[in-house]
């Protein structure tokens, strides 16, 4: 098997806050995993020390074989990373964003091309690409800013909160892309989120954490039939007491 990410026994002290409590999982490659849970779960935390971002108390990470401590210069190159709360450029256009952010990854000109068009692509904004960012909505700026995440196919996408604060047509665009594009090429996709139903519709496996552990993993399928519930919000309840 495959492994995209491997944590082992992550811990994450702030001071006399345990925000990571010796957590463990593993995603292969080619799927979505997600990590769900409430706000204040550790959810962010997990994911901006994948992305090197955050160093662990204890514990260790590796991405693709690679130690995210150790060789985090290296697992920069072959990860991207969206935080719920990232933003384009307002003055700029979509293309101009988009162009911007594609010479951090190449200087050749043809290369530069390659990526704006898939990003274009994946984003499906079209005409509205021309527009400055500050005319967009929240959703048209959600999916610019996923396109941005995709568009150089990195070997792993970490996205927190993807589609958070959508409207239901913004959101339904944020996860067909994402789960199009993860059958289309060989990418890895590890996400946060708070709304389980979401989560049902995009992850073949997920890992439920409550106060900086994991309760619960498993595929969404497996995890509703295991409780006997209709969903995983109903499975979150049940497996911390809630229910």
């Amino acid at each position: 098997m495959s492994l995209a990410v491997e944590a082992k026994k992550v811990v994450k002290q702030f001071g006399n806050i345990r925000a990571l409590d010796e957590l463990s999982f593993q995603i292969k490659t080619g799927e979505i995993y997600g990590l769900i849970g409430p706000n204040g779960a550790g959810k962010t935390t997990m994911l901006r020390i994948i992305s090197t971002l955050l160093l662990p108390t204890s514990g260790t990470v590796h991405v693709f074989g690679q130690n995210v401590t150790n060789n985090a210069s290296e697992v920069r190159k072959i990860l991207t990373y969206l935080p719920e709360e990232a933003g384009a450029y307002r003055n700029l256009s979509g293309w101009e964003y988009l162009k911007f952010m594609a010479k951090f990854n190449t200087t050749n000109t043809e290369k530069i091309q390659q990526i704006i068009d898939e990003a274009a692509k994946i984003s499906g904004l079209g005409e509205r690409l021309k527009d400055r960012a500050k005319t967009y909505s929240k959703g048209m700026k959600r999916r610019l800013l996923v396109a941005r995440a995709l568009m150089t196919k990195p070997k792993l996408a970490i996205l927190d909160e993807p589609a958070s604060g959508l409207d239901v047509l913004h959101a339904y665009h944020v996860r067909k892309i994402i789960k199009n594009y993860v059958k289309e090429h060989e990418v890895t996709v590890l996400l946060s989120s708070h709304n389980m139903l979401e989560v049902e519709y995009l992850c073949n496996n997920v890992a439920l954490l409550d106060k900086g552990k994991i309760i619960v993993e498993g595929s969404p399928k497996n995890l509703i039939t295991k409780y006997e519930c209709e969903n995983l919000e109903e499975v979150f309840a049940k497996v911390v007491g809630y229910a």
